[in-house]
């Protein structure tokens, strides 16, 4: 007997919200209808069943919490998932009350989500998806670790929705590949990628080059400028180092995000941008709100969905084939590297990530003067580091597989089994720390 497909109602007012449930549900095996209000999903519910509700909190018309209200007497059994930008705790009592199944809060975290969505459905897992038909990485790009692996299968998800993207990460992980492979492998991919720094450009520039002026609105201006989120019109729009963005121009940039409207300097002219905003940062946004540095309404804004980016040191698979890559580049196939070269490279903690990795087999090659890449070609620091790597452990003593899942359980039972919180006390990445607890779980460790 064929088994029957969850079938799940999302209801979301803002249109990439739902796109980017609809998209990254669909590819997990669900089936999914949209409502684009609460009196939407309340007309929408008698004409089928369905096994889950999705519903944002805060909604022109009926709110989350009154929709939960009307579905309960007609649909007592149907579970309610309530989500919401605004983590209110009094929120979350009433909708428990009420009878919700759960209550997250945005940036939706997608490995919550989906354990969540799999508990109310009866849906267990399946095989870990694919990155899909059309989605092949280029030979550029190194995904040979499992969190980078993790990391690309839910870009292939994401990237088909309309949704805005925040991509965090220390500097050098590769945030901008990120953005690439989001766009192409989007519908926009026909339409342009327009890349801006802000931390590159003056910010008496900055507004300037995003929305465009007219001739003569400043000193300079001897001609009309279209701005780039004009230019992105039908595709995406790359902000990188959001954060070194003024507070004048964080509020124009909000409104933006709210309408697609913007004006150029200089005129009154309202002019309209259908580009997808993708936007990233190497600082933790959410203390630069609390710090009263970024707009709390353009944080939430912006990040609908976070791909944060593990640094090198969290995914060492992948360091020596993208070491490889970059002899292969730099030598144009003529040099290999030693193995004591490989080791000096594995024993170094990378904090510079991928960009310094780079940097570094750069260098190598150009001071090598044979085909063999050797540890005094590489910059002393990672010799040193090679030469002071901790010896491996003797028998009687613990290995740092034990050391590391000590600290890890110890971690989790500190913070009562709060993901987050844990592999920020661990300093590590939230995925990272999945990561590692589902292989706890294979060697038979028990935990909450």
């Amino acid at each position: 007997m064929p088994i029957k497909t969850p079938r799940i109602l999302i209801v979301d007012d803002d249109p990439g919200q739902r796109s980017l449930l609809e998209s990254f549900l669909r590819g997990q095996g669900f089936d999914t209808v949209l409502a684009d209000s609460g009196e939407s999903a309340l007309a929408t519910l008698p004409t089928g069943h369905f096994d889950l509700m999705i519903s944002d909190v805060r909604m022109p018309g009926l709110s989350g919490l009154e929709t939960l209200r009307r579905v309960r007497p007609q649909f007592p059994a149907l579970p309610v998932l309530l989500v919401t930008a605004y983590a209110d705790i009094r929120d979350a009592v009433i909708a428990m009350r009420d009878g919700a199944l759960n209550y997250l809060a945005k940036p939706i975290d997608l490995d919550e989500l989906l354990a969540t969505v799999r508990q109310a459905t009866g849906l267990t897992q399946t095989a870990a998806p694919k990155l899909g038909p059309g989605k092949a990485l280029p030979p550029h790009i190194v995904a040979q670790s499992p969190l980078t692996l993790a990391l690309f299968q839910d870009i292939a998800l994401i990237a088909p929705s309309e949704t805005r993207v925040l991509i965090t990460g220390e500097s050098g992980t590769g945030k901008e590949v990120v953005a690439d492979m989001i766009h192409a492998w989007s519908a926009r991919a026909s339409g342009k990628l327009i890349k801006i720094n802000c931390a590159a450009i003056p910010e008496t520039l900055l507004e300037s080059e995003l929305f465009g002026h007219e001739k003569g609105s400043f000193t300079g201006a001897s001609a009309m400028r279209i701005g780039r989120f004009e230019e992105a019109d039908g595709g995406t729009i790359f902000l990188d180092e959001i954060t070194e963005m003024s507070p004048g121009l964080q509020a124009k940039l909000l409104r933006v995000t709210q309408d697609g409207k913007f004006q150029r300097i200089g005129s009154n002219r309202e002019i309209r941008t259908n580009a997808r905003i993708l936007a990233a940062s190497n600082r933790d946004l959410e203390a630069e709100v609390k710090a009263g540095r970024f707009r709390e309404d353009l944080f939430y804004r912006l990040n609908v969905v976070e791909l944060n980016l593990p640094p090198l040191r969290e995914r060492r698979e992948d360091i020596l084939p993208l070491a490889n890559l970059f002899t292969a580049e730099f030598a144009r196939n003529r040099a290999r590297l030693a193995d004591a070269t490989v080791d000096c490279l594995q024993n170094y903690p990378w904090p510079g990530n991928v960009r310094e990795l780079r940097n570094a087999i750069e260098r190598a090659v150009l001071l090598s003067q044979s085909e063999l890449i050797l540890p005094e070609h590489l910059p002393a620091k990672l010799r040193d580091a090679a030469k002071s790597a901790t010896p491996l452990p003797s028998p009687d003593t613990q290995t740092m597989d034990e050391i590391e899942r000590h600290a890890i359980l110890a971690a989790l039972k500190q913070h009562k089994s709060n993901r987050t919180e844990t592999a920020k006390a661990l300093g590590i990445s939230r995925r990272a720390l999945l990561y590692k607890l589902q292989r706890l779980r294979q060697q038979g460790f028990q935990f909450e």
